[in-house]
């Protein structure tokens, strides 16, 4: 059994930062990827970053140079730092994690979501 806690978002203007935090608990041997997709109302889901074990992070164009994605891996934990925001960044942010149980299984999972309002 896994668990993704999520925490930090909230509403804030534009221009404005905003940090979310996600961290994974329970059966966890190792974790591969973790990273954050957003879905805005009408859209699909799209991936916003992530990180993978070895460091390695990747971004959607749009966030490139404002969100800054990281990873604390004793405590199985990712975080957001997302600064000059924009109304467009406004949508439910989800957290993600690719790792292996302790029964050797690969698991996939995401957290319950938390919101992000950028008001201009």
């Amino acid at each position: 059994q896994v668990q993704l806690v999520e925490s930090g978002g909230d509403l804030v203007q534009a221009g404005g930062s905003l940090r979310l935090s996600c961290t994974a608990s329970g059966s966890i041997l190792s974790i591969y990827v973790m990273g954050w997709y957003r879905q805005a109302p009408g859209n699909e889901r799209e991936l916003v970053a992530t990180v993978t074990s070895d460091g390695s992070t990747n971004y959607v164009d749009s966030v490139k140079g404002r969100f800054t994605i990281s990873r604390d891996s004793a405590k199985n934990t990712v975080y957001l730092q997302m600064n000059s925001l924009k109304p467009e960044d406004t949508g439910v942010y989800f957290c993600y994690v690719r790792l292996t149980t302790t029964k050797r299984v690969i698991y996939n999972g995401w957290g319950q979501g938390t919101q992000v309002t950028v008001s201009s």
